[in-house]
């Protein structure tokens, strides 16, 4: 099949680049990105639940307030400010961060940054060996 082009017009010449100009052109061209990488599958308290649910005999609900109930009891334990020790997991633990003095990055400007509290995760020998 032959391609059709539009018919050119009267008195009219094409245009041709000058010799080093394509070569130029194509040297300005942006080198073609990588393809954008696949983000990791999201595993959620219910894709929990229904793999205890398989493994176990129980119904979809039995696990899934099964797993709901262990991350409150988790939950409850680090408000008091206990450490988690998950064998085979790793410890987690709330640790404070004293107030201190920063920078606005934008305006170089010295800001006050309040005391916080923040989640501490340090993985288990068994959980780094295994990843």
């Amino acid at each position: 099949m032959a391609l059709k082009t539009a018919p050119a017009k009267a008195g009219s010449t094409p245009k041709k680049s000058p010799p080093g100009e394509a070569a130029s052109k194509a040297a300005r061209a942006k080198p073609m990105a990588a393809p954008p990488a696949k983000a990791a599958p999201v595993v959620t308290v219910k894709h929990l639940a229904a793999a205890i649910a398989d493994q176990q005999n129980l119904t979809q609900k039995q696990a899934l307030l099964l797993v709901t109930r262990l991350v409150d009891l988790m939950v409850g334990h680090l408000k008091r400010g206990d450490r988690l020790k998950i064998g085979g997991l790793g410890i987690l633990e709330v640790k404070s961060r004293p107030a201190r003095m920063g920078r606005n990055p934008a305006t170089g400007e010295e800001i006050q940054i309040k005391a916080s509290k923040k989640i501490a995760f340090r993985a288990a020998k068994e959980l780094r060996d295994a990843i």
